[in-house]
Parts: structure tokens; C-alpha cells; sequence
């Protein structure tokens, strides 16, 4: 807990980009295996958002082979290399738990005209 609150205080946290929900995003993960360590890019939709501060996480969810995958993220996870938003999406909800249930283009999120 003490080191919780050490990152919280401390003025050494990266900076962010402002995750949305719906956002279309590229997740740089380190991933080990073995002694060698490589960067997967994970790419999806964010779903959830939840916690605050430095518990927050963020859910992404895609498509791939037909099958469904989500993946939690910690915000400020040392493992989290860099998050790339690829577009603003446009929603009317918190949680986007319902894209769970859709299939081809009604799974999709419209995009933000800004």
C-alpha cells in the first residue's frame, strides 16, 4: 500500500492521453518470455473504464478469428508502453458491455465529428 501511495504523490508519473469510452486504441504491452522481452501492439475499442487515480483500468475488447477478447489494462502499469488513439468514437454510455452480444458492423462504435 505504501508504494501506492508513493506513485500517487510522486511528480514521476508519464503522461496519458485522455482515454475515452469508445475510443478505438493501440495498447503497446511488454511482453517476457524467457529472458527476452519484446512489444505486442493490442488494438481495439475500449469498453469500461473503472477506479480512478493510480488503480485506474481500462477494458479493451476485439475481434479476432470470430472470437471476442478483452483485455484489462492498468493506466499506469509499467507494462503499458505507450496508448495510441486511433479514433474517437461517439457513445451515449459508461460501459459498453452490450458489444458483447453484437456481430460484424452492429458491434461497431460511430465515430466523434469534431
Amino acid at each position: 500500500m505504501d508504494a501506492l501511495k508513493l506513485i500517487s504523490n510522486s511528480s514521476l508519473k508519464k503522461e496519458v492521453p485522455v482515454l475515452n469510452i469508445g475510443d478505438t486504441v493501440k495498447v503497446h504491452v511488454k511482453i517476457k518470455e524467457g529472458d527476452k522481452s519484446r512489444i505486442q501492439i493490442f488494438e481495439g475499442t475500449i469498453i469500461a473504464k473503472k477506479h480512478g487515480g493510480v488503480n485506474e483500468t481500462f477494458t479493451v475488447r476485439r475481434v479476432a478469428h470470430g472470437c471476442g477478447i478483452e483485455r484489462v489494462f492498468p493506466v499506469h502499469s509499467p507494462i503499458v508502453e505507450k496508448v495510441e488513439i486511433v479514433r474517437n468514437g461517439r457513445v451515449r454510455r459508461a460501459k459498453l458491455y452490450y458489444l458483447r452480444n453484437r456481430v460484424g458492423k452492429a458491434a461497431k462504435v460511430k465515430e466523434a465529428i469534431k
